[in-house]
């Protein structure tokens, strides 16, 4: 991963969840899941196994002051059940949640599902873990969509979403 290339597209290219989802092959990634209002998908420089990306289809880009409580609580129902299937499919030891991103590049609002792979020293855990700078895993596209499957198939068998 090009980390200077990807600061400036994060920081002048379009949005990247809308992109994704108008299908621009620039910013293709192996969708997971999608209802009618959120969509689930592989992030493409994962530094853990299956780690997924959540966003609202519409372009959100403050989780608090743009989201009224109902729309917060589907979209939280989402990243709750894409997580349990992270764990159901890569048995972390731990599954972190978080949302990054700000005005400055990558404004869309989105969540980061990131199951942490059990016997990694406590040192290269957190944020360690997290960081691209520390590497990425180099997916193929066939691993990829192995992997979107495994989890989607993990999400319909929980029977809690609908698919949009």
């Amino acid at each position: 991963m090009d980390l200077e290339s990807y600061v400036a597209r994060t920081r002048s290219g379009p949005c990247f969840v809308c992109a994704f989802l108008a299908g621009d092959p620039e910013y293709a990634h192996a969708t997971v899941f999608e209802d009618a209002d959120h969509v689930a998908f592989l992030d493409r420089w994962p530094t853990v196994p299956g780690k997924v990306l959540v966003a609202p289809k519409v372009h959100v880009e403050h989780v608090v002051r743009d989201l009224d409580e109902q729309a917060y609580s589907r979209l939280m129902l989402f990243v709750r059940e894409i997580a349990l299937a992270v764990e159901a499919v890569c048995g972390p030891e731990r599954t972190y949640l978080y949302s990054l991103g700000s005005q400055q590049g990558n404004a869309h609002l989105h969540w980061h599902i990131a199951g942490l792979p059990p016997g990694v020293p406590y040192r290269e855990q957190q944020f360690h873990a997290l960081m691209t700078e520390h590497g990425v895993l180099a997916l193929s596209p066939g691993q990829a969509a192995s992997t979107a499957v495994r989890l989607r198939e993990a999400v319909v068998a929980r029977g809690v979403l609908n698919t949009g």
